[in-house]
């Protein structure tokens, strides 16, 4: 198994970019995975406390020394300038590879921003068997803006030829094919792995909402069905499990969330949450119906705050909301804010708050009818599947799991 990370760009977070955003999060994800990461750049500083950060400034696209040379190499000059950055930079940057199980490198393998760091890394691959991976967001031979400033020869070529021994990596399918194209190889021999997006900044989860969905699995849930409301008799929270227990032989990752804790005010509403729980072991759901009280540190019951149910709101596919008596309705109004289709008791409150925009239901109905309800909603709902193929592929920590370690450990491997 790889232990050791090495990522090499010409500039690293906190600076700003498409390249540095990617680099950042696999940096954090991977050290919070276990791995020792480092990450090598020219520009960039601390970013993460588990991620160390080396700066050699001569790997900066941008450093005096780099852009001379650069200007040299556009008029089709090599000169002693280009071999000496080459090789200063391959006496920097050997002693730190020396223990690294695998490197990443990005762009520098197929982008002209800096040669002498392409030409280094190339030496580097050819003197020593760690295992390298390119990950080529940019190809300077197929880009118009870039092709006058590159000549026939070295070390121009070694953008357009692939490196023996190295696993290419494509950030889209529409980049394979070109990659495909440029270095003539079978689109097979190049990984595509996305870029993601960041659910709890997207969001801005508040870190007990980060806590309480890493800790309850609910970032893998689907559909995630939110009840806004204590735990007493009139809520009619029994109906939403059984709604839960249903949707479950449809969905198999189904989660029910209820936000508030046994009501206040009659101590027959512990006896009722013993009920419930009763009927979560009966169901044999107890894994996807989460009682959020209960998750407080230590034997404290939790307090939720209201941002952290404005954050399930956001969170959440749908409401359920099987309450038998309500004053006015406030939570339909909260999930119209957010978004999301109610499904709802046929109570004249919550008609009065929702009016004809809300999926009702007889609350002493078959659970499995509204089951059936909230499946023929969801799956006729495109954003509703738009936000499930973003959650299951294109999330950074599902990209982690599913593509970015998977790689790592057969390169590092071999």
């Amino acid at each position: 198994m790889a232990k050791s990370v090495a990522i090499i760009h010409f500039a690293a977070p906190p600076i700003i970019g498409g390249v540095e955003s990617t680099i950042y999060h696999h940096a954090r994800l991977l050290a919070e995975a276990g791995y020792e990461v480092t990450v090598i750049a020219g520009r960039g500083d601390s970013f993460h406390p588990q991620v160390e950060v080396q700066l050699i400034p001569e790997i900066d696209s941008r450093h005096p020394f780099v852009l001379d040379v650069g200007k040299e190499l556009a008029r089709g000059e090599v000169s002693s300038q280009f071999s000496l950055i080459r090789e200063n930079l391959i006496e920097q940057l050997q002693p730190i590879l020396a223990n690294i199980d695998v490197c990443i490198v990005h762009n520098a393998i197929t982008l002209h921003k800096n040669l002498p760091l392409t030409a280094a890394l190339q030496l580097i691959n050819e003197q020593t068997d760690i295992p390298l991976i390119a990950w080529c967001h940019d190809f300077a031979w197929q880009d118009p803006l870039y092709t006058p400033d590159l000549h026939a020869g070295y070390p121009w070529d070694l953008l357009n030829t692939p490196w023996p021994g190295i696993q290419y990596v494509v950030v889209s399918a529409h980049r394979c094919d070109r990659l495909s194209d440029l270095f003539t190889v079978p689109p097979q021999e190049i990984q595509v792995i996305h870029p993601g997006v960041d659910l709890d900044r997207f969001y801005k989860l508040d870190p007990l909402t980060q806590r309480l969905m890493e800790e309850l699995k609910l970032y893998e849930t689907m559909p995630l069905l939110l009840l806004p409301a204590r735990i007493t008799r009139r809520k009619n929270i029994q109906f939403g499990i059984r709604v839960t227990a249903a949707l479950k032989q449809i969905y198999p990752q189904v989660a029910l969330v209820i936000t508030g804790p046994p009501g206040p005010h009659n101590p027959k509403n512990i006896a009722y949450l013993e009920s419930l729980n009763d009927l979560r072991h009966e169901l044999e759901i107890k894994s996807s119906v989460h009682f959020l009280y209960e998750h407080g540190v230590g034997d404290r019951p939790l307090h939720v705050p209201d941002e952290v149910v404005a954050d399930f709101y956001q969170l959440a596919d749908a409401m359920l909301f099987p309450s038998r008596r309500e004053g006015f309705g406030i939570p339909v109004l909260e999930a119209g804010l957010a978004r999301i289709p109610v499904f709802a008791a046929n109570i004249p409150t919550v008609m009065e708050s929702a009016g004809e925009f809300a999926h009702l239901f007889d609350p002493d109905n078959d659970p499995e009818v509204v089951a059936k309800s909230i499946r023929d909603t969801l799956e006729t709902d495109q954003a509703f599947q738009l936000r499930q193929r973003v959650l299951d592929k294109f999330t950074w920590k599902a990209i982690l799991k599913k593509d970015l370690i998977p790689l790592i450990e057969e390169v590092g491997s071999k």
